[in-house]
Formats: structure tokens, C-alpha cells, sequence
């Protein structure tokens, strides 16, 4: 019997050895890519540093960079000039592209998974496929230029991971001609409302504005605003509240304010008037013939508006610029810049990465025009008059107030899109929405 115990116990040690090693085997860290043991170098380092780490590793070679940004290529063209300056002799290149349709995730997936590898870094947005598809996966990379995160006013948390080049924000706009007035968010889907607005099937990062509506910040906004309307618009909404509030359950959101939230997206998808591009919904609003029209769109739209006897940015007017407006005034999505885990040239991309976040030269492609702004406050410019013409504040809706502001609960009350938050809700939102356009769709036939 003695003997028995004996060989059971010995048999019992040398299995649980087995299974410590094999446990201890199972969480043994992977080892580092070399794009990600570049990064944590190049993170260390100060600009001039990186410079000479791409001129050494890129000369003579190209760097393909792929964005959701044309302006990429603009920024490529002044990094290139950049090392040049440095070393006369260099000849390496930028080429860069800039998918259509959406395509960016399927093309980085692609290039990552195949034998050779073309892409070194990215400028991409949809923080919500982003996070799912880029960060969770490890496809891609962040890293931070020692400069950006000492530089005065930088938010690294907030802007950090991923790391951000620009906020571009979308505003709510209306044709001032005519009676018609939007002084509260909940105007833009009050009954007979039928705002422009690019389908979130087209631009996922107008899926993303109504995710972040459900976050308790923004949809006590939303609360607030309701809260300031007359009696007959409360009564006039709140059977949606309340219909909304059982929805809230089954999409397992909780918040307090969330039925709100709810409420405004579900009558938003219900009445907006699809549109496929902001350029069009911009032209649109300023021309005499838009009497009463409202949308949401890219601010910098009107930068570009010919002034005609029919055409002029005095047409419109940006909601949130009112005094007594209340509410939110639009919402807010990023530009990121990211290195591809499969990096060819990862200390270009970095060196690339580091001028458009660090230098008022690298951004300036960006930040030429109002309502994009860098994540480094130090570099960005001042377009609070850019409605002057020859001294006289002659277009006011163009004089942008700024990041700030339009962030501010007292200020744009813009929504701000978190990849982390929209990757959480959006399983269960997305059908939740793509069932409501698809039934305002089928009602239309």
C-alpha cells in the first residue's frame, strides 16, 4: 500500500510540473516584431535624430504610405525636401495612395498576410474598425515622437494611442433665407426635419457619431437640450423616449441619459436625407434656393464656396455660433497615424510619422483650413478670422473658435469619437440602427 501511495504521489508531482511548464511555456511573452523594436528605439529620439535614421535607411528606396487623407502626399513632398536638406545626395520617395470605398482595412489586411510587404504606415480613420480590426489584432503599430508628447498642451491620453494627427469636425449648418430656425439640437429631427447627411454605410464615421451619442457625456447633453424645449416639442418627443428607453435594455446600454440618446438617433436615421458626399450637401445649403435646409457636414466645406449672385457662405448660418443655441453642435472624428507591423522602412515611417505631428511645416496640409486640428496645439493656426476680407468680418460663419471651444460643454458641445467606446457598442448598435434606415428605406419604395 505504501508502495502504491508512493507511485501515485510521485506520478501526481510530475504531472503538476508538466502542467506549470507547459502553463509557464503558454504565457511566455512573443517576441518583439522588428517594426516594434524600431518603435521603441525611435521613441527615444528627437526629430533630427529620426531624420538621419530614415535618410540611412530610405535612401534610394520608396516608402509607400496609404491614407484616407490625399494630403498625405502633399505632407510626403515636404518630408522628402526635409531630408534633403539634411543630405543632398538623398533620392529616396514617397508614394502615396489613397483607397476608395472604404477599402483601407481590406488592403493594409491584405499587404500584412502576403509574402512581401509594400505599406509602411497609414493616416486612417473609423476608430471603431480601427480598434478591431487594427489594434486588437496587433496589425498595427503606435508609436509616440518623443517631441509630440513634451510638447505644451498635449493630451496624451485623450490623443495618444492611437496616436492623432488631426480632429476634423462635422457641423450642424441651416439656410438662414426664410423663417425656419434650428436654436436646439432636437430641431434637426423634430417633425418635417430632413437634414442632409452623407449614410453611414458610405461614411462609417457617421455610424460612429451616433455610437458616442450613447456615451452618459453626451447623451446628458442631449438630456439638457431636451430639457430646454417648449412644452408642445417635449410632448411632441416623448413617446420616443419612452419607446426608446425599452430599447436601451436590449442593447445593453444603462446609462442614465441613455434613452435620449436613443430617442435623437432613432428619429436622426428616420428623417435624414442621404446625401453621397459633403461637398454637394455644402453647395446645396448656400444657394437661395436651399430656403430652410439644414445638414451635418465637414466644416472646412466652406472654404470652398464661390461667392455668386446665388450662391454665398452668408446663406448659412453654424447653428452652434448662435447665442442662444443649446445643445450639440456636431461631432467630432480623427485622423490617425499608425506603422504597419510589417513595416519595409519602419524608421522612415517613423521619421515621416514624428514631422506631421511636430513641425507647423508637416501639418500644414492639414491645418491650412479651419476645422481640423492637430492634436499638438503648438502647431496648429489661427483661423478665428478667416471670414475677414481686406480687415471686415465680412463671412462670419467661417471665423472658426477653435478646438476648444467646439469641445467645450460650454462652447460646440461636439461628440468626440473614442475607438475603445465604439468598438464596445457598436455590435449590438449597428444592427439596431441598420434595421431603422433599412425600414425608412423600405417605407420609401
Amino acid at each position: 500500500m505504501k508502495k502504491l501511495v508512493a507511485i501515485i504521489l510521485t506520478i501526481t508531482l510530475i504531472g503538476t510540473m508538466l502542467i506549470g511548464c507547459g502553463t509557464s511555456q503558454s504565457k511566455k511573452p512573443q517576441e518583439k516584431s522588428e517594426t516594434a523594436k524600431v518603435i521603441e528605439q525611435a521613441e527615444k529620439m528627437t526629430l533630427q535624430e529620426l531624420y538621419q535614421k530614415a535618410i540611412e535607411e530610405s535612401n534610394g528606396k520608396i516608402m509607400y504610405g496609404i491614407g484616407n487623407s490625399s494630403r498625405g502626399a502633399t505632407a510626403a513632398t515636404g518630408f522628402i525636401e526635409e531630408l534633403k536638406k539634411i543630405d543632398s545626395s538623398y533620392n529616396g520617395t514617397i508614394e502615396w495612395s489613397q483607397p476608395k470605398s472604404n477599402s483601407i482595412f481590406t488592403l493594409l489586411n491584405a499587404d500584412i498576410m502576403s509574402a512581401s510587404h509594400n505599406y509602411s504606415m497609414t493616416l486612417i480613420q473609423d476608430g471603431n474598425q480601427i480598434q478591431s480590426k487594427m489594434l486588437d489584432t496587433g496589425n498595427l503599430l503606435n508609436f509616440i515622437p518623443k517631441e509630440w508628447a513634451e510638447a505644451e498642451g498635449v493630451n496624451a491620453e485623450d490623443t495618444g494611442n492611437p496616436l492623432t494627427l488631426q480632429t476634423l469636425n462635422k457641423v450642424f449648418l441651416f439656410n438662414n433665407l426664410g423663417d425656419k430656425t434650428y436654436k436646439n439640437c432636437w430641431d434637426f429631427v423634430d417633425k418635417d426635419a430632413s437634414p442632409l447627411f452623407m449614410g453611414v454605410d458610405s461614411e462609417p464615421v457617421g455610424k460612429n457619431f451616433l455610437y458616442m451619442l450613447t456615451k452618459d457625456e453626451y447623451a446628458t447633453y442631449l438630456k439638457e437640450a431636451f430639457d430646454a424645449l417648449d412644452s408642445t416639442k417635449q410632448a411632441y418627443f416623448q413617446p420616443v423616449i419612452e419607446e426608446a428607453a425599452k430599447d436601451a435594455e436590449g442593447l445593453g446600454l444603462s446609462g442614465e441619459n441613455v434613452k435620449y440618446a436613443l430617442a435623437w438617433i432613432k428619429l436622426w436615421c428616420k428623417q435624414y436625407n442621404e446625401q453621397t458626399d459633403d461637398g454637394p450637401i455644402c453647395n446645396e445649403l448656400v444657394s437661395t434656393s436651399a430656403v430652410g435646409e439644414s445638414g451635418l457636414l465637414v466644416y472646412s466645406k466652406l472654404r470652398s464656396v464661390e461667392e455668386s449672385g446665388t450662391i454665398s457662405v452668408n446663406n448659412v448660418t453654424v447653428a452652434a455660433y448662435q447665442d442662444d443655441y443649446v445643445g450639440i453642435g456636431g461631432y467630432a472624428y480623427r485622423h490617425y497615424l499608425q506603422l504597419v507591423k510589417t513595416s519595409p522602412l519602419p524608421w522612415t515611417a517613423c521619421a515621416f510619422i514624428a514631422y506631421m505631428v511636430t513641425t507647423e511645416d508637416g501639418f500644414y496640409a492639414w491645418g491650412k483650413d479651419m476645422g481640423g486640428y492637430s492634436a499638438n496645439p503648438t502647431i496648429n493656426q489661427d483661423h478665428s478670422k478667416d471670414g475677414y476680407v481686406d480687415g471686415v468680418d465680412t463671412y462670419p460663419a467661417k471665423n472658426d473658435r477653435g478646438f476648444d471651444w467646439w469641445v467645450g460643454k460650454d462652447g460646440g458641445q461636439l461628440v468626440v469619437e473614442d475607438p475603445k467606446y465604439c468598438a464596445d457598442v457598436s455590435f449590438n448598435m449597428s444592427d439596431w440602427i441598420d434595421v431603422i434606415i433599412g425600414n425608412k428605406e423600405a417605407a420609401n419604395k
